[in-house]
């Protein structure tokens, strides 16, 4: 049964205010005029054509592709068929966790992940995100360290460096070796800090882009490089790399690939590497088109940045909202006020978030998705040998000589790349934690459908293992 979390007709004094309305008309307090909501609504109920034509924009930027849910793919698990649980309210301790986290990732964007266990930040972050055991994020034993700061919640999360050797080591496509350096920006600065670039957004209002810097180039160092990097990625391409990754190293494939054991065939369409390719992208697309359904259909979630906007206003005294106080009361909205003059929550893109809602999260299903597809294919347990982190100055690698430097798994890391994608999303302040945790899972469940289809329509005698993101373990 697809359950919401009654946010959308809770607040009716005040509605929808804790609801996705990002691109609709807003008065001048940010709140979205009820009456182009509704026409929202509207359309996502009848699914006409003309409906969702007269859904009002206040702006020039369109709504995201909300007919998208709808769709029907003849391989896997139908979009509409799935669920995610309730998100947390604004008016709960998880909620307000959440955004706890989030203003704090935004405070610590120029943080190297390196010094996590030295910057005075972001040491005042894990110990307020301590106080806050409703987060639901990892902890050594029940308080949040540096080395649980910001991570994942699965297996491997917090074995070695924050960041998955999948997005360190080169990658070989065809006759060529990809370093994975990316560009930079030109001026690394916080965005929508003020009420009015806040309100503009919220709007519809285009932006400036910030300019990109191609000639310095680097290795991910920081939240802000991370979030850069989820910024323009081809959204299934960590994991295509990952692929391409494990299969130049010749990485063992799962016990139950049937080519391992013959004797005068090796696996190519079926089975071999050209079949795994091709199942890495089309589970992504299935991924998106059932995350899209628990976006416009059952959720609405609002964006972080909307929930600073509520807060701005509760905390400047122009509006009473029911934000708990957990994030009214925080160290990290106070500190991010005495830094920019305004309670609102710093995106690192200058357009904030895209107009779409936020639960789930288009990039953590995929991941889920496409990394489960490669838990399936490849041993899981196998070691990665030669474990890398960035040099100093992001240009260059270096070996990983921590002490659990020969732990790092196929499965751990495959893990790890799917939390930093997703939280990669968190830090640039466009998804909360929730929509990590239940996307990853929604996306595991699509991409374990379409295994079961794709055995099922081939002679071999075969069958995929893996571990999920829970720790237990499944035979397909």
């Amino acid at each position: 049964m697809q359950t919401a979390n009654g946010e959308e007709s809770d607040y009716a004094p005040l509605p929808f205010i804790a609801n996705y309305s990002k691109g609709l008309p807003h008065n001048e307090l940010g709140e979205v005029d009820p009456a182009a909501y509704n026409l929202l609504r509207r359309a996502l109920h009848t699914g006409r054509h003309e409906d969702f034509e007269r859904i009002p924009l206040a702006g020039p930027r369109k709504l995201v592709n909300p007919q998208a849910g709808l769709a029907f793919d003849l391989q896997g698990p139908d979009a509409q068929a799935l669920t995610v649980p309730p998100a947390p309210r604004i008016d709960s301790a998880q909620g307000a966790a959440e955004a706890v986290e989030l203003y704090w990732m935004a405070l610590c964007r120029d943080v190297p992940f390196a010094d996590f266990a030295v910057n005075q930040e972001a040491v005042d972050a894990a110990a307020e995100l301590t106080s806050m055991p409703s987060l639901a994020g990892p902890t050594l034993r029940g308080e949040v360290t540096a080395q649980t700061l910001f991570r994942g919640i699965t297996p491997g999360d917090l074995v070695g460096p924050y960041l998955s050797q999948f997005l360190l080591k080169d990658i070989p496509y065809g006759t060529l070796l990809i370093k994975q350096t990316l560009d930079t920006l030109v001026r690394p600065v916080d965005h929508l800090t003020t009420w009015d670039d806040w309100l503009e957004v919220q709007n519809g209002d285009t932006t400036v882009p910030d300019q990109r810097d191609t000639a310095r180039r680097r290795y991910i160092q920081t939240p802000r490089d991370l979030a850069h990097y989820v910024h323009f990625d081809a959204l299934y391409e960590a994991y295509l790399n990952s692929a391409l990754i494990l299969l130049g190293m010749g990485a063992p494939v799962d016990a139950g690939n049937p080519y391992q054991y013959s004797h005068n065939q090796e696996g190519f369409g079926t089975y071999g590497g050209p079949h795994l390719l091709s199942l890495v992208t089309e589970v992504a697309t299935r991924a998106l088109k059932a995350v899209w359904y628990q976006k416009w259909y059952v959720h609405r979630r609002l964006r972080p940045e909307e929930l600073g906007g509520l807060v701005h206003q509760h905390l400047s005294n122009t509006r009473e909202y029911p934000v708990h106080s957990g994030v009214l009361g925080s160290t990290a909205v106070d500190r991010v006020f005495k830094k920019y003059g305004s309670y609102l929550l710093p995106q690192a893109f200058p357009e904030g978030s895209p107009t779409h809602p936020s639960y789930g999260a288009g990039h953590a299903t995929v991941a889920g998705a496409c990394v489960t597809v490669l838990k399936a294919w490849f041993d899981e347990r196998h070691l990665l040998t030669d474990p890398v982190v960035p040099s100093k100055d992001g240009k260059g690698l270096k070996p990983y000589t921590g002490a659990d430097a020969g732990r790092l798994t196929v499965g751990g890391e495959l893990n790890k790349i799917a939390a930093n994608v997703a939280i990669g999303r968190n830090m640039g302040g466009v998804h909360w934690r929730s929509d990590y945790t239940a996307s990853v899972r929604l996306g595991e469940e699509i991409a374990i459908g379409l295994l079961r289809e794709s055995r099922e329509a081939t002679l071999e005698d075969a069958y995929f293992s893996l571990t999920r993101f829970d720790g237990t373990t499944i035979s397909i």
